[in-house]
């Protein structure tokens, strides 16, 4: 990710006596705990802060259980498990008491072995501690991925057996994750990233023949993530405790890392978005995910990703927005009022934030209200876990960052009594249990059970009913489908035919889609109908020619559409078919802003501009993608035809070729420019030859580095290599001065480190943040290091961020830049600081100045030593080459 200077090198630039600051802020830290008030919670509730583990040695914690003596059971993600009691609300106790959790097979054990760690996932169930290792095992810990039981055989609460119940393939943040058990009390549940193989199962509830069924042409991400990574991407599988009986639940995930149920029996999920994807058409945000049996989400590699509107996966309940989901947690057992005691609790490890998911049903499923619960900043937070006192425990960590362990609870005046009773479930949630009976095996009764709910209006029952056909010999259904007359039931049909049966069957099902009136359909039907032409073309290929012609004569008047989906649906189709309209139709779309979803990162609950000061390191790839957004659609236009032979003219050449010069000129997430430089160079091969040279630098070729990955810059890039510069390296590195350095390199390197965009030195760069040219003449060279390494250390009240917490618990950040009487005026993204949003001022309960400078930690971490005191000396000069900085010290 860029790293960006995005405030002030550091904020005592501006203050006119740091030491009067530093004396205010110490009181203030006398007078309240800076890991508490930086939190903002619901009324009536309060939170503790129980434990630091980085202060003790202890890692950086990640994951956590309670066993059956109430004692909290904790992982490093790089170490140890440590085992510990509680002290209980209230308790004159502050310390929990805490142990490295021994495992006593009989053989001596140094304590710095780590005998078990490394763990994802934790939990305590069936008299056993199960815990899912995320690790490719080395000298340092043995033991590789894979989901193992600890048992205390000897009862004498230490454990002394380990067992390896399944290993699994995969590691690191896509790796295997959490641990949960199941509502039925007899078995587990497992979840696992994209990055996990899919091992083999004993039973599919999401039967096993899934593709990529997509026929936009295939682009891999470019700077190579999950490049390797095929369908069915994240999973879910189901156990038995021993780990005998694997069965896959449902698929399709990019990268979850935990799930629970709510008091329904029914699974939730926060599956996690591709942030280098930002600003493009397939980008699809972080999201809650109602897991139903034999469920698919639809993830894809690269840009194969498919649309929540296409009816062979499943939509989420409520997109969140951008952020990496950690824990999921549901409020059951929590004294807290009922509403948040039916909650689904989702952790955001990027943006710190816990939402409360607000569950009402709706048909066999449920619509989800997002609630800010609790958030703060910094709070990268891991895991949660509702406690034995009724209590939410969550932690902080993850990627070696210091760790912190909370407790919140219910103070307040509402009723905290648990209600017993399980919520009626709507008939509709009843039917589709009856229909997921038939995702096991074959059963006598499936197909005529299951048939009169493929023309449901509701997604998740039509959804199990073709599954449940789709566990069905095919014989018994096939002609059921090409004798199908209702045109909802055909399409759903032809979907599971298109799964499961075979190419002899591809001239019928074409010629029965092509039977339907189109125009008399809902767009969402016509949505499915065009995905049962897509996948009857994507399993079974171009069929004859005469079929062909006929599909493209039947497709192509209905092109364009009128919404987004039904366009992009309809041009790969046609593209794939190579119709000699697609390319002029689309380019006629390129040129127009028509579109009901122009911009894909709207419609989430998170706004995406509240997100960018919560945390720079991210939020600033989010602030430049909302400056300068690709028309998302566009990008889908451009790359759709990249194939295309057929319909070509001059004029309409050169219009294509134009469209990727200024496609260039946006900016979206890291991969954007590398999508938009492996179509270029795909659409390049359908030119005549002689023409090559003439198209190439018509669409942008020297604009772009060699990789294709980024734009080509003039500056000199950092030889590194990289090195994560801590604070107390700087006196080493100054103890010889700053003799020798090189002006023309550090110019250089403060264009590279990307200084420049945000700062002026000497009337060159941008003013988002102070002009340097004083820089030197205020600061030593260790104080500017020191601010650079930890910007967050002193920050001053002009570059500084508010957040504002309001009646509806919600929270803005924002720099005030102006306030009347009736609002404040904030700005929320340093690339933009002329759009502004008002908040209402009698709806602000509290503010409080964030404690994270907006400028990112990690800037100087690409430069070797030597070039960072290069940077370093030219930040003194002012941008100066006759300072005496040079002169001075090559003497």
């Amino acid at each position: 990710m860029t790293r960006l200077f995005v405030a002030l090198i550091f904020a005592m630039l501006f203050s006119i006596s740091c030491e009067d600051a530093k004396e205010t802020d110490s009181k203030s830290t006398q007078e309240l705990d800076p890991k508490l008030s930086k939190l903002k919670l619901q009324p009536g509730f309060e939170a503790e802060h129980l434990y630091s583990p980085a202060d003790n040695d202890q890692g950086s914690w990640v994951a956590m259980t309670f066993d059956d003596k109430d004692r909290l059971i904790t992982a490093d993600q790089y170490g140890a498990l440590y085992r510990m009691e509680i002290p209980a609300i209230g308790s004159d106790v502050v310390t929990p008491k805490i142990e490295k959790l021994k495992i006593q097979t009989g053989e001596a054990v140094a304590d710095s072995v780590i005998q078990m760690g490394y763990a994802q996932g934790l939990l305590y169930a069936f008299n056993s501690l199960y815990v899912m290792v995320n690790h490719r095992g080395n000298d340092e810990f043995e033991k590789s991925s894979g989901l193992y039981r600890l048992q205390d055989t000897d009862n004498d609460d230490q454990y002394d057996k380990i067992t390896l119940l399944k290993a699994l393939n995969g590691a690191g943040e896509h790796g295997p994750h959490s641990i949960v058990m199941s509502p039925d009390g007899k078995t587990l549940h497992v979840i696992a990233g994209n990055h996990t193989d899919l091992p083999e199962m004993d039973s599919y509830r999401l039967p096993k023949v899934w593709q990529d069924d997509n026929l936009f042409p295939q682009v891999k991400d470019p700077r190579g993530h999950a490049n390797d990574r095929g369908a069915p991407g994240g999973w879910i599988a189901k156990i038995d405790p021993e780990g005998k009986n694997w069965e896959l639940v449902s698929a399709g995930f990019r990268n979850p890392f935990d799930l629970d149920f709510n008091d329904q029996g029914d699974m939730f999920v926060y599956d996690s978005d591709m942030e280098w994807d930002l600003g493009m058409p397939w980008y699809r945000p972080t999201r809650i995910c109602h897991v139903t049996s034999g469920s698919e989400f639809g993830w894809r590699t690269g840009n194969g990703k498919w649309s929540p509107a296409y009816p062979d996966n499943l939509p989420p309940i409520v997109n969140i927005g951008q952020g990496s989901p950690t824990n999921v947690v549901y409020g059951r057992g929590a004294k807290f009022p009922e509403k948040y005691q039916k909650s689904i609790y989702a952790f955001d490890w990027s943006f710190g934030m816990i939402y409360a998911i607000h569950l009402t049903p709706n048909g066999s499923s449920y619509d989800g209200e997002r609630e800010e619960f609790l958030s703060g900043i910094p709070l990268p937070l891991t895991d949660g876990v509702i406690g034995p006192d009724g209590a939410m425990y969550f932690m902080t960590g993850g990627r070696r960052l210091d760790s912190d362990l909370y407790r919140v609870h219910y103070t307040g005046d509402e009723s905290v009594v648990a209600s017993n009773e399980t919520p009626e479930l709507t008939e509709a949630n009843k039917i589709r249990r009856q229909l997921e009976a038939y995702h096991e095996a074959p059963k006598a009764g499936a197909v005529a059970f299951a048939w009169p709910h493929l023309s449901s209006e509701d997604r998740f029952l039509q959804y199990a009913a073709r599954i449940a056909i789709e566990h069905q010999p095919v014989q018994e259904w096939q002609a059921k489908v090409l004798a199908e007359k209702d045109p909802v039931a055909l399409a759903q049909g032809v979907i599971a035919l298109a799964r499961q049966g075979s190419k002899t069957q591809q001239s019928g099902m074409l010629n029965a889609l092509m039977g339907v009136d189109y125009a008399s359909l809902s767009p969402q039907h016509q949505v499915d109908l065009l995905r049962a032409f897509e996948l009857t073309l994507a399993r079974f290929g171009v069929p004859s020619a005469g079929i062909k012609n006929k599909v493209i004569a039947y497709l192509s008047p209905k092109y364009p559409a009128q919404t987004d989906v039904l366009n992009q649906l309809l041009s790969k189709t046609l593209a794939y078919l190579d119709d000699p309209t697609v390319a002029k139709k689309t380019l006629a779309l390129l040129e127009s802003n028509t579109g009901e979803n122009v911009d894909v990162m709207a419609n989430t609950a998170t706004d995406a501009s509240d997100l960018i000061l919560r945390n720079p390191q991210y939020g600033m790839d989010i602030a430049l993608t909302l400056k300068n957004m690709p028309p998302a659609q566009h990008t889908y236009y451009g790359m759709v035809i990249e194939d295309v032979d057929k319909g070509w003219t001059p004029e309409l050449r050169e219009k294509y070729f134009k469209w990727f010069n200024k496609a260039f000129s946006f900016k979206a997430g890291r991969s954007y420019i590398g999508f938009i430089d492996k179509a270029r160079k795909k659409a390049l091969t359908h030119v005549p030859k002689a023409k090559f040279d003439f198209y190439d630098k018509m669409s942008g070729a020297d604009l772009l580095a060699s990789s294709g990955n980024d734009l080509a810059v003039s500056t000199v890039t950092p030889k590194g290599p990289r090195h994560n510069w801590k604070v107390e390296e700087i006196g080493p590195l100054l103890a010889d001065g700053l003799k020798g350095r090189d002006f023309e390199y550090g110019k250089s390197m403060f264009a590279s480190t990307s200084c420049i965009t945000c700062h002026t030195m000497q009337g060159e760069g941008q003013n988002i943040g102070p002009d340097l040219s004083q820089l030197g003449t205020r600061f030593s060279p260790e104080d500017i290091l020191k601010a650079t390494i930890d910007p967050s250390d002193v920050i001053s009240d002009q570059y500084n961020s508010t957040v504002y917490t309001l009646k509806d618990g919600t929270s803005i950040v924002g720099r005030l830049m102006n306030e009347n009487d009736q609002n404040y005026v904030v700005s929320q993204n340093p690339y933009a600081p002329d759009i502004t949003r008002e908040i209402p001022k009698d709806q602000v309960t509290d503010m409080k100045m964030s404690t994270v400078s907006i400028m990112p930690p990690g800037t100087i971490n690409s430069l070797n030593a030597d070039e960072l005191k290069d940077l370093l000396a030219y930040l003194i000069s002012g941008g100066d080459p006759k300072n005496p900085i040079y002169t001075e010290a090559n003497n």
